[in-house]
């Protein structure tokens, strides 16, 4: 698959979220290249989908080689999660090339991700945050795994709770903090997000010292369920520094 500056960010980026893409910046006039090509290409059918081939010609494309520090070519660059994860230069013999890409297969971490997203997507939800806290115990900053747990955690915090009847309860009580966030959460998985954070904020700039500590960690896991780059985490945690300070 050749890619260029135009579609780099799609066919390379976006995809490797799925599966890993090998990048192969390469020219035409380059002997080593044309070595390597058929290398990647052969392995790449081999690998039957669990990896992608990316050919981007750097005489064509400058700026993409700019971006990535290529200095030589050919230069193979393997990319997960759309970040740059391994890489190395030249027409390495085919052996070689076969133990580097040994180093893009899933790790046990990533199995049991992809089993969790599977029991979350299946309804069982109690069996997916036990195993994406076993996803955190393999790998601490296994990306998405605590943004997973945080969103099991919040459908199940959500269950069993009337909002109607959480209202009513709040009338009688409006400072009860644990009410807040039952309510908070049933906003949330209503898609009301923005209310229920603004809830929480609310809670924490009124509430007495120790009630302010427990809404402020409900809010908190409920940021904890947004992807890191959504645009309310930011103004949230801004507006959280102001109630806290």
């Amino acid at each position: 698959m050749e890619v260029d500056e135009a579609t780099f960010d799609q066919e390379v980026l976006e995809r490797s979220r799925e599966t890993p893409v090998v990048v192969d910046f390469w020219a035409e006039w380059c002997g080593p290249c044309r070595a390597l090509g058929p290398v990647l290409e052969r392995l790449a059918a081999e690998a039957d989908g669990s990896w992608t081939l990316a050919k981007v010609d750097v005489d064509k494309n400058p700026m993409l080689a700019q971006t990535f520090g290529v200095r030589g070519i050919p230069s193979v660059r393997a990319f997960k999660d759309a970040r740059p994860v391994a890489e190395f230069t030249g027409a390495l013999p085919e052996p070689q090339v076969r133990e580097w890409l040994k180093g893009l297969a899933p790790s046990p971490a990533d199995f049991e991700f992809d089993r969790a997203g599977q029991l979350e997507e299946a309804g069982s939800l109690v069996e997916a945050a036990t195993s994406y806290q076993s996803v955190l115990n393999l790998e601490p900053a296994h990306p998405g795994a605590r943004r997973g747990l945080a969103g099991v955690e919040l459908a199940l915090r959500a269950q069993g709770h009337d909002e109607a009847e959480l209202r009513r309860r709040l009338d009688e009580n409006p400072s009860d903090v644990e009410l807040l966030g039952n309510l908070a959460d049933v906003e949330a998985v209503s898609g009301r997000l923005e209310e229920a954070l603004e809830r929480l904020l609310d809670a924490v700039r009124t509430s007495s010292e120790s009630d302010r500590e427990e809404a402020r960690l409900h809010l908190v896991g409920l940021m904890d369920a947004l992807p890191p780059d959504d645009p309310r985490l930011v103004s949230t945690r801004r507006a959280l520094s102001r109630a806290l300070f």
